[in-house]
């Protein structure tokens, strides 16, 4: 689905023909997460925490499992220029799930282009799910995304990520914005996954287009770099089919294996099916519940 290469286009500059947008005080969230193994087969704690601005870090009481932690925007939304950023680390054998409280919803933007930086550090042994709930683009957006971690040779990171282009639900999509998408990982230094996604202008159109988008209102992106995950190709096949993906009632699938790590992509018309898909799979292949957000 990638249309065309990344180029500099900073953030603020106005859309192409538009009027120079008023200034505004923009939200500036952050949060820094450190986390660590009291030992050997023992609980994760954290071990230091930063919050600013409107990004803040839930975690709701564990009773037994793989702990949560939960981000929250109470800014409500992202938009014109807004800049988010996340740091996880995950010192040796931790383990970690981290999600959103709720979708997060990109509005529309008469210029300026918003921010989302993610970045997570694994330590040896270390294992981090990465699930937050989708992402929400309203007609006009402009968002500029870049996720990039670093894994120790034995870590584990799963990541999914899901973005609906409007809601289809309410008759809306996006025909035009700027979506720009960026993930970019390392394992013992050396890069072991790199994927650009750029949607600039005419959106709508552009996943019309069967290289592109084929109608694709909906795609998401599973990828897992946990030891052992790309010898469960034939598994992750077999659990779409049974899951419905390619039998014409609205979600495309398909998965690879290469390099060390497992790569899963789905596009739907909207969101629903595609959440449906992505959540029956994720319970299977991960063999435990979704975070309990996700089930509100």
């Amino acid at each position: 689905m990638s249309e065309g290469q990344a180029r500099p286009d900073p953030a603020g500059a106005a859309a192409p023909g538009a009027a120079s947008p008023p200034l505004r005080q923009r939200s500036v969230g952050r949060v820094m997460l450190r986390v660590a193994a009291d030992g050997v087969g023992t609980a994760t704690r954290v071990a230091d925490l930063a919050e600013s601005g409107p990004s803040r870090l839930r975690f709701p009481r564990a009773h037994g499992g793989t702990p949560e932690a939960i981000l929250v925007n109470t800014a409500g939304g992202i938009a014109c220029g807004d800049d988010f950023a996340v740091a996880v680390a995950l010192e040796a054998g931790a383990d970690l799930v981290m999600t959103t409280t709720a979708a997060e919803k990109v509005y529309r933007s008469d210029g300026p282009v918003s921010g989302i930086a993610n970045r997570v550090d694994l330590g040896p042994g270390a294992r981090l799910a990465w699930l937050p709930q989708e992402t929400i683009l309203f007609d006009r957006a402009r968002l500029r995304r870049r996720f990039e971690a670093d894994l120790a040779p034995d870590a584990g990171l799963l990541v999914f990520e899901a973005v609906a282009f409007g809601r289809a639900a309410r008759g809306e999509r996006v025909e035009a914005g700027l979506f720009e998408d960026v993930w970019r990982i390392r394992r013992a230094g050396r890069l072991v996954y790199a994927d650009s996604l750029r949607l600039d202008g005419p959106i709508a159109a552009r996943l019309a287009r069967p290289a592109i988008g084929g109608g694709a209102g909906a795609c998401a992106t599973l990828l897992d770099l946990s030891p052992g995950a790309e010898a469960r190709l034939d598994e992750v096949r077999g659990l779409l089919a049974e899951g419905g993906a390619n039998d014409g009632a609205g979600v495309e699938a398909g998965a690879s294996a290469w390099n060390g790590h497992l790569a899963i992509r789905l596009l739907a018309a909207d969101l629903g099916p595609l959440r449906a898909l992505a959540a029956r799979l994720l319970v299977r292949y991960r063999g435990v519940p979704l975070p309990r957000v996700w089930q509100a």
